[in-house]
């Protein structure tokens, strides 16, 4: 049984499981995590995670809000052309952010250009390499099933209305690339990109998702002066996190809803990527509460549902 958010009492250190993230989130940002416990915003805001070169992995279970989802970027050019791992339980997404790659895999080779991206089954092993430089996110989930590798050419993608749309209004108005979605067969990985018209909104109208997905947002193509301004909130009087993110940065979603804004004459632009809570079952893209209030005109990520 969870207990109240009233009956938790300030220094008591609520362990929670997944699927209680909701409850976890909202106690933690009541503060009321032992004194000793990291603060949820050390937890859930990694700053420029695409530094250094090589592979790198910033974001995990284990030192983040996430319970399924990890992150980190694969950075080669002729200092280090390539790198090689393997992902265990965890199947793997790779989405090409500028460059070229070469990924070889369970005897294949498969040739990746800007925003390709390649789903990788779990106890896979990896090896990327590249000819001149190239940038890649990664992203990862455990799993137990074991499904079908599969190549997504953003030149097919972008050509297909329900991959590739456009959703907002005045103010809000943006436009998302479906990558590793329902063109995928996998276990809990959702993933792709969003970027803005300059000076707008996105993830508007405000929404959640909490009960099924966890999420994570990667700015990326953002180049100074650019910046934008990321909200996470449970309070929808008072949101309890705000903050500014660039180039490079990620902001984590376990629960509450996630909107965010770019600066006047620049856009924001980011990787978002989810993990289901229920392998398979709880995998579904646009199902989504919108916040009391902002409900009039649905979502706009009716298009990309299954």
């Amino acid at each position: 049984m969870i207990p109240a958010a009233g009956d938790v009492q300030p220094g008591v250190t609520c362990k929670l499981v997944c699927f209680k993230l909701v409850e976890e989130t909202r106690y933690v940002f009541k503060g009321t995590m032992n004194t000793n416990t990291p603060s949820p915003v050390e937890k859930m805001i990694f700053r420029g995670t695409n530094a250094k070169p090589g592979r790198h992995i910033s974001v995990s279970p284990q030192n983040s809000t996430m319970c399924h989802l990890a992150y980190g970027r694969i950075r080669l050019d002729s200092a280090m052309p390539s790198v090689a791992f393997a992902n265990g339980e965890r199947e793997t997404g790779l989405i090409v952010l500028s460059g070229r790659a070469t990924v070889r895999t369970d005897g294949k080779e498969y040739e990746l250009e800007r925003f390709d991206a390649l789903y990788i089954p779990r106890d896979a092993k990896i090896e990327v390499s590249t000819i001149g430089e190239v940038d890649i996110a990664e992203f990862s989930s455990d799993v137990k099933g074991n499904y079908p590798l599969q190549v997504v050419r953003y030149a097919e993608t972008s050509k297909d209305p329900g991959m590739k749309f456009s959703a907002g209004g005045p103010g809000s108005s943006r436009q998302l690339n479906m990558l590793i979605a329902k063109n995928v067969q996998a276990g809990r990985l959702v993933a792709g990109f969003t970027h803005s018209d300059p000076g707008n909104w996105t993830s508007w109208p405000p929404h959640e998702h909490a009960k099924m997905l966890e999420e994570m947002y990667v700015y990326f193509d953002m180049p100074e002066p650019a910046y934008g301004i990321q909200l996470v909130y449970n309070n929808t009087d008072y949101p309890e996190l705000v903050t500014v993110v660039r180039d490079g940065d990620a902001v984590l979603m376990p629960s509450g809803y996630h909107p965010n804004v770019s600066v006047p004459g620049h856009r924001i632009a980011f990787l978002w990527a989810m993990a289901a809570h229920r392998e398979v079952e709880d995998r579904q893209f646009g199902v989504v509460n919108i916040q009391p209030g902002f409900q009039q005109g649905g979502s706009g990520l009716e298009v990309g549902r299954k």
